[in-house]
C-alpha cells in the first residue's frame, strides 16, 4: 500500500496508523472500508479520550458540587466551545447536543412546528434523507401544513432555477442537505438559505455528511439552523449537534421535559431554563460530546486542504476506473461532490454483488440509502454506494474495482 498521496504529500500510512479499526482483515482479506457515508471510524485519540471519562471522571454533569463532577461538567461544556468554533456559531450556547443528526433534525421540526399552521408550506429538496423528511411530514400532518419537493435535475444538483415554484410566500420552513448522502452531491446551501429568508422562512441544513470533508461556517451560510453528528465526522455514536440562532432558539418551546432544562417547577406550572440547557432534559451522553470534542481537535490537527485533495483523487480515480466495468452505470454527475459514488449494474441486483464485494474485504453499502424520493425520481430501486474518507487509498479504489469485474464473471454468465 502506498505511503504517500499525490495529494501535496499526505502520508496516508501515518493517518491510517491512527485508526485502529482499519488494520484487521475480513474474510482473509485485508478490510476496504469504503463506508464512511455511514460512518467513519474513530482515531485513537478519540476512542482513548472516552474510556478516559469513564475510567476517571464518570459524574453526571452541572448537578454535583464533587471533584468528579466538576471536571465532567467542564470537559462537556468544553466540548461544546470545540463544536462553536468548528462551525463558527456567536455563542456556544447556541449548539445544542443531541444524539446525533434525526435526533437534531425531529427537535427543530417538533419545536419549528408548534408556529406552523393549516396551509403553511414545509420546503424539502429531492434528495434528503428520510430523517429529514419524515418528522416534517408527521409536524405536517398534525397540522395541515404541507410538505413539498425542491427538484432536483437528472444529474443529481438542486435545480434552484425552479426554486420559485415551491418557495412562496406560504413558506415557513426550507430544509436541505449540505451533501447528498446518496450522490455526494455538494449543493449550494448559502443559495438555498438565502431563497429560505428572503421568503421568509426559516432555514435548517442538514451537514451530517459535510462535517468531515467540508468547512462549515454558519455565519457564512446563512442558515438559522445546522445539525451535525460525531460518528460520520470520526467522533462517537450517539452523540450530534443541533446549532439555531440564538434569537430563534430563545422562542422555541422544549422538545422534552426533565431534568436540567427546568428554571422553576412546582405543580402549578414550569418554567423553563435558557438555551441550551431547554433543549437538553435527563443526563446527556457526556462520553459523546467529550469525544465529539476530541474528534474536532483531530481534524483540526490535520492539513484539511491536502485531504480534501486527496479526496478528491480518490472520487476521480473510482468514477473513471468504475466507468470501464462493462454493464455499471454511475448514478449522480453533478459537478460539486464529495468522494462518493453510487451506481447500478445492468447485470445483477446491487444485493447480489454486496456478498461478492464483502468476501473481498469491501465494505459498501447497498440499497435506497433512506432517500426513496431521491430513488423514485431517478427510476432506481437501489445503488452500490462507495463513500471514501481522508485514510483510504488508491489501491483500495483498484481493490473495489477488481472485486467488481469478479462479480461481473460470476453472475452476468
Amino acid at each position: 500500500m502506498s505511503t504517500q498521496s499525490r495529494a501535496g504529500g499526505l502520508d496516508i500510512a501515518r493517518l491510517r496508523s491512527e485508526f485502529p479499526a482499519l488494520h484487521q482483515s475480513v474474510h482473509g482479506k485485508p478490510l476496504v472500508y469504503l463506508d464512511n457515508a455511514a460512518t467513519t471510524h474513530k482515531p485513537r485519540s478519540v476512542i482513548d479520550a472516552t474510556v478516559r471519562f469513564y475510567e476517571q471522571d464518570n459524574a453526571n454533569v452541572h448537578r454535583g458540587l464533587h471533584a468528579l463532577s466538576a471536571r465532567a461538567t467542564q470537559a462537556y461544556e468544553m466540548a461544546r466551545d470545540k463544536v462553536r468554533g468548528f462551525i463558527n456559531a456567536a455563542d456556544a450556547s447556541e449548539c445544542i447536543f443531541t444524539s446525533g443528526v434525526t435526533d437534531s433534525l425531529n427537535l427543530a421540526a417538533y419545536t419549528l412546528g408548534a408556529g406552523l399552521k393549516r396551509g403553511d408550506r414545509i420546503v424539502l429538496s429531492h434528495m434528503e434523507h428520510h430523517s429529514n423528511i419524515v418528522p416534517w411530514q408527521i409536524v405536517a400532518g398534525r397540522v395541515g401544513a404541507e410538505v413539498v419537493p425542491l427538484p432536483v435535475t437528472d444529474r443529481g444538483e438542486l435545480d434552484l432555477a425552479r426554486a420559485g415554484e415551491v418557495i412562496d410566500e406560504r413558506t415557513k420552513v426550507v430544509s436541505c442537505v449540505f451533501v447528498s448522502n446518496t450522490l455526494g452531491t455538494i449543493n449550494d446551501v448559502h443559495r438555498v438559505c438565502t431563497l429560505a429568508r428572503a421568503a421568509g422562512a426559516v432555514s435548517v441544513i442538514d451537514a451530517a455528511q459535510a462535517a468531515a470533508h467540508l468547512s462549515i461556517d454558519v455565519r457564512a451560510i446563512g442558515c438559522d439552523f445546522l445539525a451535525l453528528t460525531g460518528h460520520k465526522m470520526y467522533g462517537p455514536t450517539g452523540i450530534g449537534v443541533l446549532y439555531g440562532r440564538r434569537a430563534l432558539l430563545d422562542r422555541l418551546p422544549p422538545f422534552r421535559g426533565g431534568g436540567e432544562m427546568i428554571d422553576q417547577c412546582t405543580f402549578a406550572g414550569t418554567t423553563f431554563a435558557p438555551p441550551p440547557a431547554r433543549f437538553e432534559a435527563g443526563t446527556p451522553n457526556i462520553a459523546g460530546a467529550i469525544g465529539l470534542g476530541v474528534a474536532i481537535d483531530f481534524l483540526a490537527s490535520q492539513d484539511r486542504a491536502t485531504w480534501a485533495e486527496h479526496e478528491h483523487e480518490l472520487l476521480v480515480r473510482a468514477t473513471g476506473a468504475l466507468e470501464r466495468v462493462d454493464g455499471l452505470r454511475v448514478v449522480g454527475r453533478a459537478t460539486h461532490k464529495i468522494a462518493t459514488v453510487s451506481f447500478v449494474l445492468e447485470w445483477a441486483h446491487p444485493y447480489d454483488v454486496a456478498p461478492i464485494l464483502d468476501h473481498a474485504g469491501v465494505a459498501v453499502r447497498t440499497g435506497h440509502h433512506c432517500t426513496q424520493p431521491l430513488m423514485d425520481r431517478l427510476g432506481l430501486k437501489a445503488t452500490i454506494r462507495a463513500s471514501m474518507a481522508a485514510y483510504n487509498t488508491a489501491e483500495e479504489v483498484d481493490t473495489l474495482v477488481a472485486a467488481l469485474h469478479k462479480a461481473r464473471r460470476m453472475l452476468a454468465g
